[in-house]
């Protein structure tokens, strides 16, 4: 069984958790392989203009795999000497924010069910998320005497600011869609049987914009949460020079000027 399920059309990629039995936890080194893979393979591919991301089953993503946490298991994270522990983690699960980071085409999270620890942090390394009203959200590392190992004390107070990020992490409570929405986790919520229908309607008005311009501009959004505004005004002006120069840009112009 393949651990993501990739499905393509129209410029619009779908990228499926697939361990619905274990609600598609990401921890594993195979998990971690078979993800990271894929990303790299759509955004690589010129005809897929964003990718939508989502778990089979009734969960998004339970993030770590409990079974494997279990004392002297051989897939653990854990090493037995702890001086190892970390380059477990930079070998393992430590490898999917650095590539959603490096990725140059829209990611949109359809959060189905509940995105629990490394799931919560998986969704806020999407650029976007629409949560089914069915949607659950926990920052739970510390239920489980642990911390956010793969970037979530980075992400999520850049989404939802530094008290609800610290509000969520110090208790690992859960969060319902609707108060996710209200403290901007997510953009908006739907009903539980027209989530992948909203999701691809958005996914296709981003895809009907010329690329570039939509991977140049995810490329300063990026760009404007950790560097000076002098620093991406630069970027902008460089970048805006070649945009002046495509056809997408003198075809749109013309359009506009004949209305």
């Amino acid at each position: 069984m393949s651990l993501v399920l990739i499905d393509i059309d129209a410029h619009i990629a779908t990228l499926t958790l697939n361990q619905p039995e274990l609600h598609n936890p990401i921890s594993d080194r195979p998990t971690v392989d078979a993800l990271v893979a894929a990303l790299q393979q759509l955004d690589a591919d010129p005809e897929v203009r964003v990718i939508i991301l989502t778990g089979a089953g009734r969960s998004f993503s339970s993030g770590g795999n409990i079974k494997t946490m279990l004392p002297d298991n051989p897939d653990s994270l854990a090493a037995a000497d702890p001086v190892d522990t970390p380059a477990n983690y930079q070998r393992g699960i430590q490898r999917i924010p650095l590539v959603f980071e490096q990725l140059k085409t829209p990611v949109i999270a359809a959060v189905n069910g509940a995105a629990m620890g490394a799931g919560c942090d998986l969704a806020c390394m999407c650029d976007i998320r629409i949560a089914s009203s069915r949607a659950r959200f926990s920052e739970n590392f510390v239920k489980l005497g642990l911390i956010a190992g793969d970037g979530g004390a980075w992400l999520l107070q850049r989404i939802v600011g530094f008290s609800k990020a610290a509000e969520m992490a110090f208790t690992g409570d859960m969060l319902d869609a609707e108060a996710a929405l209200a403290c901007g986790l997510v953009s908006r919520v739907v009903p539980e049987e027209s989530l992948m229908e909203e999701a691809r309607a958005l996914a296709a008005r981003i895809a009907a914009n010329p690329p570039h311009a939509v991977q140049q501009t995810k490329r300063l959004l990026v760009q404007g949460r950790q560097g000076s505004l002098a620093t991406l005004l630069e970027t902008a002006a460089a970048i805006q020079a070649l945009m002046h120069t495509t056809d997408a840009h003198r075809d749109a112009v013309e359009a506009f000027s004949k209305r």
